[in-house]
């Protein structure tokens, strides 16, 4: 089995529990934030959503530089809706799985880069780089955005119950 097919299996699973948690937030909630300089629900459940459009790009490119020099710097996407979470989910998530499809065992030893300005912050191969930046990022900030929907009022199940 090629890296890629389980990666694509592990992440429509991770995919899965993350579209349930997004599913609960609320428009009245996505403003709310713990005291302290720490993000809102909104950063955060957008957070989620973006982490996993980095999938094509880390598999199609060998590098990213999110502030080029002379050129427009990456800008995250920002929701007012929540409604807007699970549309942008969804495509990402689709777009992401469908890169996945096929890639070869050799792609995911190729290495990639994560730049700024021109200056190489982390060099680590594509598989290595999914694993920790998509697949354990997004673990992460599921569990703070599941901390923070209870810390603002809402009840609800572990997202790892069937």
């Amino acid at each position: 089995m090629l890296i890629s097919e389980w990666m694509a299996s592990e992440l429509t699973s991770e995919m899965s529990m993350t579209r349930s948690l997004l599913a609960r937030v609320s428009d009245d909630k996505l403003p709310w934030q713990p005291p302290g300089q720490l993000n809102s629900i909104a950063w955060n459940a957008a957070h989620l959503v973006e982490i996993v459009c980095w999938v094509p790009g880390i598999l199609k490119q060998s590098e990213w530089n999110i502030a080029p020099v002379g050129g427009p710097a990456y800008v995250a996407p920002t929701v007012t809706q929540a409604s807007q979470l699970l549309d942008m989910f969804d495509c990402y998530s689709q777009n992401a799985i469908d890169a996945l499809r096929g890639v070869s065992d050799s792609v995911m030893d190729e290495p990639w880069s994560l730049k700024m300005g021109g200056q190489i912050l982390f060099t680590m191969k594509k598989g290595d780089c999914l694993r920790k930046w998509v697949f354990s990022h997004s673990a992460h900030h599921r569990g703070i955005l599941s901390v923070y929907l209870r810390m603002a009022g809402l009840k609800f199940s572990s997202i790892y119950e069937v």
